[in-house]
């Protein structure tokens, strides 16, 4: 069985940071999954709330048996906010930013971890995020798209403003060791910036675009790690100036893509 879930977020009310291509980003990836067989579900802009996120990766993976394979792509804003648990090395934890962020906080790496440690032994799963600060994880004679676009980058003092607001919407964890549950494939490196772009008129993320289309050209047989190669071809470039990153063990690099 294969499972997608598709994550696309342009609005973010209370923020005045709304995007233009994650709506687009989502319909993408859902029918290049279900072109290659995936049982595809999507939550856009306000559907995609924290708890609707969290329990929607978190139906997937029940569902899921051994062998069984799970993707997540999330375009949207990404962010960061001060690490309370000592797991980070440079002391902040990256984010996903939900549809109610402004109320409700953001999505943390560590609330990520939690949920894919939650699979049956033996599902292949991967999150594939199209965000800025999202990899924790040969550039171009020519730019890619139609204009520089806006950086999908938003701010902690946006939703978290005052000391005490983001003390209120971090919750303590105890320490642990670093572990490696879903293979993510990333627009980005962690210090760096996912862009908002336009191609052919068309609002898309720069890296889901270049992402696509490189996996369109990929062999049947090709690997994660082949197409990071193939995406890298591309990106980072004169106008994008990001680093597409992939985070995975070297059995989870070699997995044929979306298989």
């Amino acid at each position: 069985m294969k499972l997608a879930l598709c994550i696309g977020i342009n609005d973010y009310p209370g923020t005045e940071n709304d995007l233009a291509g994650c709506r687009n980003d989502a319909d993408d990836w859902s029918a290049a999954l279900l072109a290659r067989g995936f049982d595809t579900s999507r939550l856009l802009d306000g559907e995609a709330t924290g708890t609707a996120i969290r329990e929607g990766i978190r139906a997937l993976l029940t569902r899921a048996a051994s062998g069984d394979t799970v993707v997540i792509t999330y375009s949207g804003h990404g962010t960061w906010v001060p690490d309370t648990n000592g797991d980070e090395p440079d002391h902040r934890d990256e984010a996903l930013c939900p549809y109610d962020i402004a109320e409700n906080g953001p999505l943390l790496d560590d609330d990520l971890h939690d949920l894919f440690a939650g699979a049956a032994q033996d599902v292949r799963t991967i999150l594939i995020s199209d965000s800025c600060h999202s990899g924790t994880l040969t550039r171009l004679n020519h730019p890619i798209g139609d204009h520089p676009g806006r950086a999908r980058f938003l701010a902690p003092s946006t939703f978290l403003p005052a000391p005490q607001r983001l003390r209120a919407a971090l919750t303590p964890r105890t320490p642990r060791a670093p572990r490696s549950t879903a293979l993510l494939l990333s627009g980005c490196r962690d210090d760096e910036y996912s862009y908002d772009a336009t191609f052919d008129g068309r609002p898309n993320g720069a890296f889901t675009y270049v992402a696509l289309t490189a996996l369109a050209s990929l062999p049947d047989n090709a690997t994660y790690r082949d197409w990071l190669h193939a995406i890298r071809d591309r990106l980072p470039s004169q106008d994008y100036p990001q680093t597409p990153a992939l985070q995975a063990t070297r059995t989870q690099q070699s997995w044929p893509i979306l298989t």
